[in-house]
């Protein structure tokens, strides 16, 4: 009901082809442009596919396209080169005022089980340091004096080291550097003195838990010792600050779980004295083409951020938990289907405010499933998703796969619930 067309992919595969597509019927009727982009590999154009439902406020019965000359799916591009992006704009204005960006990698190797910037990205693809990041830097710090690293784990980069020791030259010992996104066993003292010396107070790592069973269940490759090493290299490099980020009702989480990460966050701060901690922390929502996006939101994630602030503040140690209203909302426009178009729209009249929501559903009960179906529902891999028709990195059989490796290491009683979900 929003959108006439949607790209899916890489824009360097993408936007040429769209662009030539349109230009030749760009004088035709809406329906032949229509039908002629829907042509062309990776244009989703979703007037063109007919969603049918068990029932009004059901689950998904078919996906399908209109007319034989529509694809049956649409498969996302893939670029594969070793040249990516850089700003073209270096403004004020921007959201992060007057830094240059250059993205270091594309996508991330170690796929935990719940992230999408992982699994719809793959596969993992790195900048070349000579053709493509080192020219796209000399461009950047030119016209700024403000460099940002962009990547969903951009200390992976094979080459990383080479690229901090350009960066460390003399001649750029007035560049402010900040990095998206640093892998935890990744965090040297070079590295946190490199930032240190670049206008670096502090860094962000990713740790999602204090439980080394939890983070197996994820696929999080790390240990708890490697954790605190990272906290000490950054202290010892000259940082200041350390923020983790954690996650609460993974599936799989267990009590005992969160006092794991109570007790790492001890230890860290045992190991680190004087060095600033804080834990930010989200509630887990489920993501279209992870092995996750099967499972609902936990409803005891909200209880189980409130536990985790009681134990913390005493100790010291800032604990920011991301707002459990606005995980719902999260939750419900992940996996919501093209029904929900009429509940946003109401939405948006009523104010934008969780009430609002409700107040949407209530509205259009019965013209589609509740808000419990959308957002806390664990469903059946055997049921049609909203995104049956568009194809990601990896095929569905593959995130079943991973889902099953996930869950044969669940307690039994979680298991039995994973059953009957």
């Amino acid at each position: 009901d929003f959108f006439d067309v949607i790209l899916l992919g890489d824009g360097e595969n993408l936007v040429g082809n769209f662009i030539d597509a349109y230009k030749a019927v760009r004088n035709a009727d809406r329906k032949t442009q229509l039908k002629a982009l829907a042509q062309v590999s990776g244009i989703y154009v979703p007037s063109l596919y007919e969603v049918e439902y068990n029932s009004s406020d059901g689950a998904i019965k078919f996906i399908s396209p209109t007319s034989s000359e529509i694809p049956t799916v649409v498969r996302k591009q893939t670029y594969r080169g070793n040249v990516l992006s850089a700003s073209t704009v270096v403004t004020q204005k921007a959201a992060w005022e007057n830094i240059y960006m250059v993205e270091v990698v594309r996508s991330c190797p170690e796929m935990c089980r719940f992230c999408l910037a992982s699994y719809l990205t793959l596969p993992f693809r790195t900048a070349s340091i000579e053709d493509s990041l080192i020219p796209a830097i000399e461009r950047g710090l030119a016209v700024t004096n403000r460099l940002g690293l962009l990547g969903a784990s951009v200390t992976q980069h094979p080459e990383f080291e080479n690229l901090l020791d350009y960066i460390s030259q003399p001649k750029y010992d007035n560049v402010r550097l900040s990095i998206a996104s640093v892998r935890t066993n990744t965090v040297t003292v070079e590295l946190a003195q490199t930032l240190a010396k670049r206008d670096t107070k502090s860094l962000t790592i990713a740790v999602e838990s204090g439980s080394e069973r939890l983070r197996q269940i994820i696929n999080k490759k790390l240990h708890n010792d490697e954790i605190i090493q990272a906290a000490v290299n950054a202290k010892a490099g000259g940082l200041t600050g350390l923020k983790l980020y954690g996650m609460v009702g993974v599936p799989g989480e267990e009590a005992e779980d969160l006092d794991a990460t109570v007790a790492m966050m001890r230890e860290i701060k045992k190991a680190a004295p004087g060095l600033r901690l804080t834990l930010g922390c989200s509630t887990f929502v489920p993501k279209s083409h992870t092995p996750f996006q099967w499972f609902g939101v936990n409803r005891q994630a909200e209880k189980r951020l409130q536990l985790l602030q009681k134990q913390l503040k005493p100790q010291g140690i800032d604990f920011r938990p991301e707002s459990y209203n606005w995980s719902i909302i999260q939750a419900l426009i992940s996996r919501g289907d093209r029904r929900l178009s009429h509940l946003l729209e109401l939405t948006r009249n009523f104010g934008d405010s969780l009430g609002s929501y409700k107040r949407a559903f209530k509205e259009l009960k019965g013209k589609l499933p509740d808000l419990d179906f959308y957002v806390h529902a664990n469903w059946s891999t055997e049921q049609v998703l909203p995104w049956h028709h568009l194809h990601g990195s990896l095929p569905q059989s593959t995130l079943q796969k991973h889902l099953a490796e996930a869950t044969s290491q669940f307690k039994p009683s979680e298991q039995l619930l994973t059953a009957n979900g």
